[in-house]
């Protein structure tokens, strides 16, 4: 009771000065050092003020409220004459060493004037009157336009209309009339209102235009914690990302530096001038100071709420301070002056009793409790709400706080070699590494810097500043140099600031077009190379064909990053986290180089002996899939494609007439497999028995079916199995496809791989075609009843590669089917890739008579040459009808396997256009065995 007595309130003057002082840690903290230096004065001054307006007596007050609403119409009047315009609006009127918001005094003066017109009572004339008296400056404050504060002043206006007793029925129509316009003030919003307007109410804003502010509003809550960021050493660039933070989002900006808890003491404070203003007015000997005072909390109540709300996107960004708190010289002067006003009235109340007082329910204010209570509610329901936030999303919105301030340089990984099963580099890395600065870090008008930097990179100094300024704009690194590798380590070793040093990127193929096709090429990741790998960066440098692209996440290795934290203009402030790349894993492969040299020459010279138009050769391990060769003429240079690229050469190769070099004619060139196909209707004869191995058939040069003539190569005798194989008889492979039918065949040659990709370790393979009555309509061809004997001997409508003839050769030859491999391991220890393990034939042990044909064929038949290998071999040849060929129309084939008699490798190659099998692919799987079973000296050939 005795606090209730004294004259003073130390109370409110505390939390008044408690703003003051928080108000001046955010502008400290956000590094506006000038901005707290003015705050404090016009605190001081508005200290000195209160003290002053604290001794008014009350007698003096009505004609104080007139003299302050005069002043403030006339400066409202001045603004737009001689106002400071902002964002198209004019607010301010500028004395030269201060500036003046008229706006925030006309609050003042609406309670002032207000209180002063209806502390009599209620009367229709001063209802009109305080009407007509507070459009004023509610008028001219829209025309500047500032319409969240012409919004206050009708609510302030409003709420003393309440506190003052007025009754509900004229009150009700005006609260209806206002709230019914308030779609007109769109009319009157300029474009930054609507947008701020269409953030609160839309949730896909634009968080780089309209939306920045409430984002970042709702970063700094989120991330500020209990305590707080300001000790980061970082945060004033953090704070320079929230707009406004010393002024309309102040209390987001206390809670980003100061934490949680100097928001909670914005809230305590705030509440403890509205509840000493609401007992101030309790304790008034007059109405009209009641009034006064209960509108005083009221003001600071509606600033805290409606600011805090703001900061919390509960309500549309609207610029409201919050009065001694948020920076700005007339909102503090006017906020101390209330204060002063709340003191006086206390003190009158306090040392002069009314020696006749009206009853206690006149002279209060209307709903002084309920108000204080409502607002106290509000700002603690707000503080809630912000813990809320920091615990929910905190985490997230502190990532999104480092996130948006910092952005990193990708600093590219070498990519791993690719070497043969050697160790003979294949793919290398381009021995030049790229000399770059970070734009606005590396300071070009530092002369010792620059020319360090220019020295190491042979240039002059003026080149450098030249190149930086050039180009780095827009650009977070700029490259100025490339150098080599001694070169790049002086410059790393010199440790200039803002200067990376990173690989160029550029890849090598020492053997070029000769293993192109195998090995393919690295460039720039486009979109669906993005798609593949989603955590590519812009700019990265990936596998885009053949090997390069298959063991990509191998060979391009973990990009490092160097981090730079911006500022929201974009400009490097501080260096961040550095992560260094790791190279990427060395590939090394089963493919031998000297044998993929040999088999490449070989099939060159084949090519232009008998004019074929391309060529495929394939060398692989019978046992376990390992190719050990994989040639494809014509080929390609695989170096222009860099990256960068060369263009000219690019266009050259494309230009290149015939067929295209960038096929791999091995895994993507499919067409008719002649008589290499008989092994896979001789197998199906094993599993589906309709004539016996041993059984001789008339075959002739012809065989007459269905009204049509089918030609044998050849006028041939009776033949058994062995035989047909031998001499590849087709009209014995064109009766025994009959007999068993297409169905049969598909079956069988299905297990062999026909019409299926095998496996390799390569992109792009090509399926080839293995029709049956029930699929040639896919391709828009009809089954013939001859199409079942053009099938019988590899034509018609199948197709196959030379990898897939490969694999049925050896797997007739093993009795197991093999998956091509090209990569043995990774890394410096051989990591091995594993293999898939072979698949063993359902009629692998009933393959015999089929195996001996093979043998006869390479001993003394079509493929007769290889009886002069020091190892025993087995064969089939073909000669197969290609309308796409060139020439008279025939593909030569020639498929081995040695030894025969317990298989290591499988040799296939195709000539399109090449004409007979054994004459001119024949030549080129003989060399290459010839080179991988030399003959020692003194050894007879076997036959």
């Amino acid at each position: 009771m005795q606090e209730d007595k004294r004259e003073s309130d130390p109370w409110i003057v505390t939390a008044a000065v408690v703003l003051v002082v928080l108000g001046l840690l955010n502008l400290t903290s956000t590094g506006m050092t000038s901005h707290a230096v003015r705050h404090a004065l016009f605190a001081a001054a508005g200290l000195g003020l209160m003290r002053v307006v604290s001794r008014l007596r009350m007698g003096d007050l009505r004609a104080f409220g007139w003299a302050i609403f005069t002043v403030t119409t006339a400066m409202l009047a001045a603004v737009p004459l001689a106002g400071v315009a902002t964002k198209g609006a004019q607010r301010w009127l500028d004395f030269g060493i201060f500036t003046i918001q008229p706006s925030e005094l006309a609050k003042l003066a609406v309670v002032l004037v207000s209180a002063g017109l209806l502390a009599a009572g209620f009367t229709l004339g001063r209802f009109v009157a305080t009407l007509a008296v507070v459009g004023i400056p509610v008028a001219l404050v829209a025309l500047q336009p500032d319409l969240s504060t012409a919004v206050v002043l009708v609510v302030t206006a409003g709420f003393m209309l309440v506190l003052a007793r007025v009754p509900l029925l004229p009150l009700l129509p005006l609260f209806m009339l206002g709230i019914a316009s308030l779609p007109l003030a769109v009319l009157f919003l300029r474009p930054y209102q609507l947008e701020r307007v269409h953030v609160f109410l839309s949730s896909n804003a634009d968080p780089s235009g309209a939306g920045w502010a409430e984002m970042q509003a709702n970063i700094a809550i989120g991330s500020g914690g209990l305590w707080g960021l300001s000790r980061d050493p970082l945060f004033e660039v953090r704070a320079e990302y929230l707009p406004e933070s010393e002024h309309d989002l102040a209390f987001a900006s206390l809670v980003y530096g100061w934490g949680l808890i100097a928001g909670i003491a914005v809230v305590v404070a705030s509440s403890v001038i509205v509840w000493r203003a609401a007992l101030a007015a309790r304790t008034a000997r007059t109405r009209e100071a009641a009034l006064v005072a209960a509108g005083v909390g009221g003001l600071f109540g509606i600033h805290a709420l409606v600011s805090i709300g703001a900061s919390l996107s509960l309500l549309p960004h609207n610029g409201m301070p919050i009065p001694l708190f948020s920076y700005g010289g007339t909102a503090a002067i006017v906020g101390f002056v209330a204060v002063g006003l709340v003191l006086a009235v206390r003190r009158d109340g306090v040392a002069r009793p009314l020696w006749a007082p009206e009853p206690r329910r006149r002279r209060r204010p209307r709903g002084l409790s309920v108000g204080a209570v409502t607002v106290t509610a509000l700002l603690v329901a707000m503080s809630l709400f912000t813990w809320q936030l920091q615990h929910d999303r905190g985490a997230d919105l502190r990532a999104m706080s480092d996130q948006q301030m910092m952005r990193c340089i990708r600093l590219p990984a070498e990519r791993g070699l690719v070497v043969d099963r050697n160790g003979v580099p294949l793919a290398v890395n381009v021995a030049e590494y790229a000399v770059a600065v970070v734009a606005r870090m590396f300071d070009e008008n530092d002369a010792g810097s620059r020319r360090r930097l220019a020295s190491l990179l042979g240039i002059s100094p003026e080149e450098v500043t030249s190149v930086v300024r050039e180009r780095g704009e827009g650009e977070q690194d700029v490259v100025v140099g490339t150098v080599a590798p001694e070169v790049a380590r002086r410059v790393v070793d010199a440790r200039l600031p803002g200067v990376l040093v990173v690989p160029s990127g550029r890849r090598h193929y020492p053997y070029g077009a000769v293993l192109a096709s195998v090995l393919g090429h690295v460039g720039v990741a486009d979109e669906h190379d993005m798609e593949r790998w989603p955590h590519l960066a812009l700019g990265s440098r990936v596998g885009k064909a053949g090997l390069e692209k298959q063991y990509d996440a191998l060979l391009r290795g973990s990009d490092g990053k160097q981090c730079v934290y911006v500022d929201p203009s974009g400009h490097p402030v501080a260096t961040g986290e550095r992560v260094d790349p790791v190279r990427g894993h060395d590939l090394r492969l089963h493919l031998d180089v000297a044998v993929q040299n040999l088999a490449t020459d070989a099939l060159t010279e084949a090519m232009r002996k008998s004019r074929g138009d391309l060529g495929a050769a394939i060398v692989m391990d019978a046992r376990n899939g390992a190719v050990l060769a994989m040639a494809s003429v014509p080929g390609f240079d695989n170096n222009v494609y860099g990256p960068p690229a060369d263009l000219v050469a690019l266009a050259a190769q494309a230009q290149t007439p015939g067929p295209s070099p960038l096929l791999n004619n091995v895994t993507q060139t499919a067409v008719p497999p002649g008589s290499t196909f008989k092994i896979v209707v001789a197998a199906a004869n094993t599993q589906y028995p309709v004539l016996a191995p041993e059984s001789v058939i008339e075959t002739g040069a012809a065989y007459t079916y269905g009204g049509h003539t089918f030609r044998n190569w050849q006028p041939m005798g009776p033949h058994n199995l062995l035989q047909a194989i031998q001499w590849s008889d087709n009209v014995y492979f064109y009766k025994l496809g009959e007999l068993l039918g297409p169905e049969n065949i598909a079956a069988v040659a299905d297990q062999l791989g026909v019409g299926r990709r095998s496996g390799i370790d390569l992109p792009g393979e090509a399926e080839g075609f293995l029709g049956t009555p029930a699929n040639v309509g896919s391709i828009g061809a009809t089954w013939y009843p001859g199409s079942t004997l053009l099938m019988g001997i590899g034509q018609g409508t199948v197709n196959a590669t030379p990898i897939q003839v490969a694999r049925w050769t050896s797997g007739i030859a093993t009795g197991a089917m093999v998956t091509p491999q090209l990569a043995a391991g990774y890394g410096p220890d051989v990591v091995p890739i594993p293999t898939a393990e072979p698949m063993r034939l359902p009629f692998a042990d009933r393959l015999d008579p089929v195996r001996a044909g093979m043998r006869a064929s390479a001993a003394a038949g079509t493929a007769g040459q290889l009886a002069e290998l020091p190892v025993p071999a087995g064969a089939k040849t073909g000669t197969a009808e290609d309308p796409s060929a060139p020439g008279e129309g025939l593909n030569a084939w020639f498929s081995a396997v040695a030894p025969f008699d317990a298989p290591q490798i499988v040799v296939s190659v195709l000539v399109r256009g090449g004409g007979f099998g054994s004459a001119t692919s024949g030549p080129v799987v003989k060399k290459i065995l010839d080179y991988y079973f030399p003959r020692p000296p003194g050894v007879l050939p076997i036959r």
